[in-house]
């Protein structure tokens, strides 16, 4: 059964980078060793399901068409407040806003939404696959490029741009993709999404959190960074 612990203190999360880096890197970043992936480093092309061409790419499908609303307002500060969640279940862990509500959404292993507002929304699907890693199926540039080419697919897009593409290690040396992009879409306007993927005991966990980023009400930066926090948080529920 999942549980919900209240925390609220949210600077123990430790991550590389306070920020994504952007891409792609000047020539003298690709030779900085906080990079943590060459540009031009070579990718295999696996399946992360069934078959290669059926099923590749199938979790970016997951995250662009639908499974998670992706138009949101600002939260407020209360709204900001988070708690840890953790499915020891299915075997993840996050932390999320503690004033949103749990509900009931196809496709979606959990979805939490502002209880005014279901465009504002943090999401994770879980799903079975053959790989043992994520990086059997690329580099975090090389998914990024592919999640960017298929929203740009889509007809309601009028404009998609990926911020950055990160590596992290999670629980056990797990290995963690983070990815910040942001789109201009005719349902709901210029969006910025936060995604994370990691892949454990032959199951593709997928986060994805979604906030609106429009000129008139831009995302601001205490709001980004309790976001960031969410996104950080993503990782494999500790073995008990």
């Amino acid at each position: 059964m999942a549980s919900q612990v209240c925390y609220p203190h949210l600077n123990h999360i430790q991550h590389k980078e306070n920020r994504l880096p952007r891409i792609p890197p000047s020539p003298a970043q690709q030779h900085n060793p906080q990079n943590a992936y060459p540009l031009n480093q070579e990718t295999p092309q696996v399946s992360l399901c069934l078959g290669k061409r059926k099923l590749n790419f199938s979790f970016l499908a997951l995250i662009l068409n639908g499974v998670f609303p992706n138009n949101s307002k600002a939260m407020s500060d209360q709204e900001l407040k988070l708690e840890t969640y953790t499915d020891s279940k299915e075997g993840f862990t996050l932390l999320r806003p503690s004033s949103y509500i749990m509900v009931d959404k196809a496709g979606a292993t959990v979805l939490f939404q502002e209880a005014k507002n279901g465009s504002n929304n943090v999401g994770v699907v879980v799903n079975p696959v053959r790989l043992t890693s994520l990086g059997e199926f690329g580099t975090p540039q090389f998914v990024a490029e592919k999640l960017i080419q298929a929203e740009k697919r889509k007809e309601s897009t009028k404009g998609a741009e990926v911020i950055g593409v990160a590596e992290r290690a999670g629980n056990g040396g797990l290995q963690v993709y983070e990815f910040e992009y942001k789109v201009d879409s005719t349902r709901g306007g210029m969006k910025r999404i936060f995604s994370a993927a990691f892949v454990a005991s032959k199951k593709l966990y997928l986060l994805n959190i979604a906030h609106s980023d429009k000129t008139e009400s831009p995302l601001d930066a205490h709001t980004r960074m309790m976001l960031e926090q969410v996104l950080h948080s993503f990782d494999a529920a500790p073995v008990t």
